[in-house]
This record gives C-alpha cells, sequence and structure tokens, in this order.
C-alpha cells in the first residue's frame, strides 16, 4: 500500500478470517471495509476502495493493553536504575525502552492502544508531555487521586459530594481516563514510621482515624461510579507480594461486590502461607477465583511474571521498599509533593526459584480458572512481571496445553507436587485469545469504538498468519493497520502516525 493509498483512506481486507467476539464472528471469512480510520459496513458503491488480500490470515483487533506501565517518573527511574537491561547491552528489547521504541515495539506486536495504570496527580503533566512522543498507539493514563490529601480529608468525613468534586476536578486536570487506587492508605502508614505495605483493611489511617482502607475503596468507587468515568476505580489492594496476602485480596473482593471494580494484577495478591520459604509459601487462587466467578461487577487483570531480568515499578513505594530488601536489590523513591510516589528495582525472575515458580504457577491458575473471559485482561503489568513484548509467548502457554506442561516440569518439586496448575488441561482458543487481549479489555475500560471489527469502530486491525506454534504467530503479525492505515508488516515500522490521548469527560 503506498503513500497516496493510504491517505485515502479507503481500504478494503478482503477473504480475511475475522475474530470479533463483540459480533459474534468466530473463524467467519468475510471483507473489512475502512473509510476515513473508522470501520465501515459493505458500500453499495465499492468504486474507489483499495484492495487487500487477507486470504489465509486471522483478523483481529488491534490489542489493548489496560494495564501497562510506559510513561511518567516511575518509568524514567526504572530506565535510570537498570542500565544492565539496556538494549545496547543484551539481547532483546530494553526491559525499560524508550517512548519511541515502546510505541513501535508495541505497534509491531498487534497492540494499537495503551493505558499506564499509575501516574500521581502532581506528575499528570509530564507523564502527557512524554506520551505526546510515543507514536502509533492512542493512550491515556489513571490517576492516584486516592493518595492526595484533600481527596483523602472528604474521604475521612464522609464528605460524598465533595469528594466527587474533587476527583472529577482532578481527573479533569489530569487529562486522566481512570482513577487508581494504590495500596489504599498505605502512604499515610508509610509517613509515619509505620510498614506501609502489612496493614488489613481496617486498620485506621494513623493521621485519620476515622478512615481505614476499606472504606477508601467503597467511598472512592462510589464516587467513580457517581462521575460516569468509563472505567470503574482501578484497585491495587493492600500487601502486594506478602505471604498470606489472598486474605487481603478476598476482603478487597467482598468489599467491592456490588460495586463495578477492577482488580489490578492479581497474580501479585494471591499467595498463601506466612513466610517466603518453600514450606509455607504458595497459591491463595481457589477461594479466590471462586468468589469472582460468582461477582459478576468485578473485572481483573493478571499481572502474570514470566521468568528473565525485568524491572518492577509500582505506585506502591512501601511493597518496592519490602522487595528491595527482600531481594538485597538497590531500589528508587521517586515522591512527588509527598502526596503519591513510586518504588523502582531491577528484578530477575527465575525458572529455579520456588518463590518465582509459584508467582508463574499462580498467575496462570488465574487465567485458567476464571470461567469468563470477558471479565479477564491478558497483562504482565508491563515490566513488573515481564515485558508486553513477550505476550505471544503467554498467549501460548495458555493456548497449548502441552506446551504448558512442558514448562511446568522444567519448575522446582515443591512447586510441581502442590501446584493446581498440574491438574488444569484447559485451553485457551483464538476467540477467547481475542477477548482477553482485545475485546475485554476495550469493553473494561470503556472503549466503545475499540476492541471489534463492527462498524463505527476505529480501524485498528491486526492481521496474523495462523501457526499452531501460538507465540510465532502472535510475535509477529503479516499487517496492522491503526485508523485505517498500514504501520507495521512482518515486524518492520511501515509509519510512525501519531495517537490520540484518551481523556475522560467529566460531567
Amino acid at each position: 500500500m503506498n503513500a497516496s493509498q493510504a491517505a485515502a483512506g479507503r481500504l478494503v481486507l478482503v477473504g480475511g478470517t475475522i475474530h470479533d467476539p463483540a459480533h459474534g464472528r468466530d473463524g467467519v471469512v468475510d471483507d473489512i471495509w475502512i473509510a476515513g480510520g473508522t470501520i465501515v459496513a459493505r458500500p453499495a458503491d465499492p468504486t474507489g476502495f483499495t484492495r487487500i488480500d487477507a486470504t489465509g490470515l486471522v483478523v483481529m483487533p488491534g490489542g489493548v493493553d489496560l494495564h501497562s506501565h510506559v510513561a511518567g517518573p516511575k518509568v524514567n527511574a526504572g530506565r535510570q536504575i537498570a542500565p544492565h537491561l539496556a538494549r545496547q547491552r543484551r539481547p532483546g528489547p530494553a526491559a525499560v525502552p524508550t517512548i519511541h521504541a515502546t510505541g513501535a515495539a508495541y505497534a509491531a506486536l498487534g497492540y494499537t492502544t495503551v493505558f499506564d495504570a499509575a501516574i500521581p496527580l502532581a506528575a499528570a503533566d509530564i507523564a502527557h508531555r512524554e506520551l505526546t512522543e510515543l507514536p502509533i498507539l492512542d493512550k491515556g493514563i489513571y490517576l492516584l487521586a486516592g493518595d492526595d490529601a484533600t481527596v483523602l480529608d472528604t474521604l475521612a468525613r464522609d464528605d460524598a459530594r465533595e469528594t466527587v468534586r474533587l476527583v472529577g476536578d482532578a481527573v479533569a486536570r489530569g487529562r486522566g481516563w481512570a482513577v487508581k487506587v494504590a495500596n489504599p492508605g498505605g502512604p499515610a502508614f508509610w509517613k509515619h514510621g509505620r510498614r506501609g505495605d502489612h496493614h488489613d483493611l481496617d486498620t485506621a489511617l494513623p493521621d485519620r482515624p476515622t478512615l481505614t482502607p476499606r472504606l477508601v475503596l467503597e467511598r472512592l468507587a462510589d464516587a467513580v461510579a457517581s462521575l460516569g468515568l468509563p472505567h470503574p476505580l482501578h484497585v491495587h489492594t493492600a500487601n502486594l507480594g506478602l505471604p498470606g496476602n489472598w486474605r487481603t485480596m478476598l476482603e478487597t473482593m467482598r468489599t467491592l461486590a456490588g460495586r463495578r471494580a477492577h482488580l489490578a494484577h492479581v497474580q501479585f495478591h494471591s499467595y498463601s502461607g506466612g513466610d517466603l520459604d518453600e514450606g509455607s509459601f504458595g497459591s491463595g487462587v481457589a477461594p479466590l477465583v471462586e468468589f469472582f466467578n460468582a461477582h459478576d461487577s468485578l473485572t481483573l487483570d493478571v499481572g502474570q511474571i514470566l521468568f528473565g531480568d525485568t524491572v518492577a515499578m509500582t505506585g506502591d513505594a512501601a511493597a518496592a521498599e519490602h522487595l528491595a530488601h527482600a531481594t538485597g536489590m538497590p531500589w528508587m523513591a521517586h515522591d512527588l509533593h509527598l502526596e503519591g510516589g513510586c518504588g523502582v528495582l531491577p528484578i530477575a525472575y527465575k525458572e529455579k526459584s520456588v518463590i518465582h515458580a509459584w508467582q508463574w504457577a499462580i498467575g496462570l491458575e488465574w487465567f485458567l480458572c476464571a470461567t469468563d473471559p470477558w471479565r479477564v485482561a491478558l497483562s504482565t503489568d508491563h515490566p513488573n512481571g515481564g515485558h508486553f513484548t513477550a505476550y505471544p509467548h503467554l498467549m501460548h502457554l495458555l493456548g497449548d496445553a502441552a506446551f504448558r506442561r512442558a514448562a511446568f516440569a522444567r519448575l522446582p518439586a515443591a512447586v510441581r507436587r502442590r501446584s493446581p496448575l498440574k491438574d488444569i488441561t484447559r485451553e485457551y482458543s483464538l476467540q477467547e485469545l481475542c477477548i482477553i487481549t482485545r475485546a475485554a479489555p476495550a469493553r473494561i475500560a470503556g472503549l466503545a469504538a475499540k476492541g471489534h471489527l463492527g462498524p463505527g469502530a476505529d480501524a485498528d486491525i491486526t492481521l496474523y498468519r495462523p501457526d499452531r506454534d501460538l507465540a510465532t504467530m502472535f510475535s509477529v503479525p503479516a499487517k496492522v493497520f491503526k485508523a485505517g492505515v498500514l504501520v507495521a508488516e512482518d515486524g518492520h515500522l511501515r509509519a510512525a502516525t501519531a495517537g490520540a490521548t484518551l481523556a475522560a469527560r467529566v460531567v
């Protein structure tokens, strides 16, 4: 397709095998018509449409990553703290790529939309300036409004009207898409000399005795619902990464049941045991997934870990401090006006580590035991659990039980004996993989024009060559279109278009 054809914006993808779960099309051979960057119905007069042969190719909407970390102070801190993971000194992509490399790599993978899931209010402008330089993808941010002292004061007073006003003002000023809470109340404990990574949901905040983390969750979720934001409260609950934290996650689910809420990187919140040792650490998924399956107001992303070197970065600085002490790795805290911040440190997930092997198995257990893929989004919490360029490997693990069994067989014997994963035979179909990487994240995020291939959708479309090796299939799309423009082909960038900033409209 040449430049003049791209500029005309009138294309038809002919004879592709379409996976469009939102419209019930599961492997249907059909054509996709595009005009002006949008998918349109088949025209009465097809004159002037450039034909692109998609025969034999799998056609899906562009991928949507609703939980990643790609911009802002924590990402820049990650680039500084782990120079040994830069691309020029190792094979593969940098653990924390530059903003330009991030957009290009996502697009080459078939992804066309990404959200940064943790931006402090004071860093919103900085993040947006950086995201302006991210090519091709549409992008947005979730704001850490729950760390703001004024918002916490109104939550403590149970002033619902003022909370709605303040949160709405923060979203409007920060041009946010959603509201994120990371370790509700945790910064208050940490600032007052207590462990900010170790508290239950009913311990009063030290400076606000009428406010507990549970009340923060309830009242923020209600405020977000009152504002009518497209995405519900995005929840990173307390006690991230700690043994026995499945109980905190279950209490979080119970607190939010009946309200719309999205549970972030649940793998990191699903651990049994009381200490970091082989005997007590393990999976706490079973009671959590049972509750999740029974409560359809809740959605989640998994935060799968994948073995290898990466960088951990989180708006939960207290959790980063704990992880640094546990691993002996250097770490960095980045506070912004003392209201919210982040913790950053390098980390290496090792296949022969009992703890890391458990984390790997726990994430897959979540994917394979959650019964409704429409409430699940594929994620590695990039870069915390693994690099987004490893998504095809994760899709292979989900869609090929034999491949997964072979990987499981390499884990330490202590994990192989006790992990429920050994008995799970489920395989994701191509349609289900399309749901968790496109249709479901778009629906959960409230993106009406994304994640599907019906008339009116953005013409964000990825064409794959079918392959039994799903990692090969999804690693190098044949063609990727963003708003009807060919941006990537066979792993090579063809056009570095400018994506849009997605900001919620606050009434």
